[in-house]
This record gives C-alpha cells, sequence and structure tokens, in this order.
C-alpha cells in the first residue's frame, strides 16, 4: 500500500474524557496510542506519562492502535491519573 492511500484512510475522532472535560482528537486507526496520550496530556495541561487509559473497562497501552481495539468513529477513552506508589500494610499477630 502506498503512502498516498494510506493517507485517504478516514480518521477517526476519538473523545477522551478526564474529570468531566472532554477533547476530541482525529487520529488514523493505525498510529500508535502513545502519541495520542501525549497530545492528550498536552491538552489537558499535564505531563508526560501522567495519564492511565482505558477503553471499554480495559487499560490502553501505549503500543496499541485503534483499529486494534476495534475502535470506530466517536468512541470515547477515559483518563485517570496514575498513582505512584502504594501503602504496606502491617498487621499485628
Amino acid at each position: 500500500m502506498s503512502q498516498e492511500e494510506e493517507d485517504t484512510k478516514p480518521k477517526l475522532n476519538l473523545n477522551i474524557i478526564y474529570e468531566g472535560a472532554h477533547i476530541t482528537v482525529k487520529v488514523k486507526a493505525n498510529m500508535r496510542f502513545a502519541k495520542i496520550f501525549e497530545a492528550a496530556e498536552k491538552k489537558f495541561g499535564k505531563e508526560a506519562g501522567t495519564f492511565r487509559f482505558t477503553y471499554e473497562g480495559t487499560r490502553v497501552n501505549a503500543e496499541d492502535t485503534p483499529a486494534s481495539l476495534g475502535m470506530e468513529d466517536g468512541d470515547q477513552i477515559d483518563a485517570f491519573l496514575g498513582q505512584v506508589g502504594g501503602c504496606r500494610l502491617w498487621i499485628k499477630s
């Protein structure tokens, strides 16, 4: 497939939601999510790697593409702040 044929493929409008705020990104079906994540974090004013993204309850990885997840025009991706660290629970017996 030539570059010209690939460019004529329809683009998808994906909606990314974070704490009630909504942005729409226009992407190619074969674009890696790493690039989409960077654009979304920039638009929401966050540092790279801040968010974790889910689609229909499933975590979206940077290597995934909209086509690999079977996404269609208008689908929604949810963004959440990534938790860093954690807590150990000590139980005395």
